[in-house]
């Protein structure tokens, strides 16, 4: 007969043991879990790295203009290549006809000078290097065919510029799309950081960069009305004058006005009114004019900050008139907040 024992219960050691386990997994549970979702970032924070975000798309932005520029320049030049190359063929074409209506001519009345029965068959540098060929040619006929033998060199020469210019132009292309891609790729990432925001804090965000611009050009208003400069030039003048009735307008990467401009857009678009062609960004701006230091500068100087990632007018009483940054509009504001001063550049005239 089959005994009947009652299971054994376990210990209560054991169960508490056991108890004390689970718990400590569920606490490790729960602490991973908080790790892993880090803590929103403060509005500071988000402001500050939006700041540095924005400086980085305006770095990219200038380099990407001065691949624009460069693109620009190329394509003109392969086009003034090409014509000439085009020019050149026809040319070519007219004289390789009067040496064609020579042989017709010397075949009706008998045959072909052998030195220009050579020529026509084959490459004319092969046979006008040997003197005994040039020497079986009438004067006439030896100018054509060193003529043709000069164009055709020189049209050699051109279309290899052309091709070597070609290859340039699709290395700047390539360039110019990789900044376009970095810049409009760090003011996604600096838009993705304001998204992380309240409607509250977004809200308190823009109320102070309203009170900002109003603060700069109440402050740059009071400093230019006591300092009363004179201007570096005419030029200089009228382009800080330019300048100024594009106050409110806003910054926009790439943009070169009458609606919307970048730092160097805006420092074009005012010399352009003055009659001054700048080049497009700030790197080849630097170049426009001559350089000077800090205490030589005056209203209508160009003020480069930041490694040449910025450029704006001098305005007089240490303030500038500048397109500032996406989200900012052209505004007068003091130099102490713009960073790290390179140097000015005086347009002359």
């Amino acid at each position: 007969m089959a005994s009947h024992r009652r299971p054994k219960q376990p210990s209560r050691m054991r169960v508490t043991v056991l108890t004390a386990t689970a718990a400590a997994a569920v606490a490790l549970t729960a602490q991973s879990g908080a790790q892993a979702a880090p803590a929103k970032p403060s509005i500071d924070e988000v402001k500050s790295k939006v700041d540095k975000l924005n400086h980085e798309a305006e770095e990219a932005t200038e380099q990407a203009n001065l691949a624009e520029e460069r693109r620009g320049k190329l394509q003109k030049e392969i086009g003034n290549i090409q014509d000439r190359v085009a020019r050149g063929q026809q040319e070519l074409n007219t004289l390789r006809d009067q040496i064609g209506s020579v042989a017709s001519a010397q075949y009706r009345s008998g045959g072909i000078d052998p030195a220009l029965q050579l020529f026509l068959s084959a490459d004319p540098d092969t046979y006008l290097d040997k003197a005994s060929a040039v020497d079986q040619l009438g004067a006439q006929q030896a100018d054509v065919l060193s003529s043709i033998q000069s164009k055709q060199r020189s049209l050699a020469q051109q279309r290899a510029e052309a091709t070597t210019k070609l290859a340039d132009l699709e290395d700047v292309r390539k360039t110019l799309s990789e900044k376009k891609k970095k810049y409009q790729g760090k003011l996604a990432e600096a838009r993705k950081l304001l998204n992380t925001l309240t409607a509250a804090e977004k809200a308190k965000l823009a109320e102070e960069e309203r009170q900002k611009e109003q603060r700069a050009s109440r402050d740059a208003g009071e400093r230019l009305d006591l300092g009363n400069e004179a201007p570096a030039s005419g030029f200089g003048a009228a382009a800080l004058s330019a300048a100024a009735t594009q106050l409110g307008k806003p910054y926009q990467s790439g943009a070169e006005g009458p609606n919307a401009y970048d730092c160097s857009g805006l420092t074009m678009w005012a010399y352009g009114k003055a009659g001054v062609d700048l080049t497009r960004t700030t790197y080849t701006q630097q170049n426009d004019g001559t350089k000077i230091g800090r205490s030589q500068l005056k209203p209508g100087d160009l003020v480069f900050f930041n490694g040449l990632s910025h450029v704006g007018l001098y305005a007089g009483n240490n303030t500038i008139l500048h397109a500032p940054k996406p989200g900012a509009s052209v505004r007068y504001e003091s130099m102490s907040y713009m960073g790290t001063f390179q140097f000015g550049v005086r347009i002359a005239g």
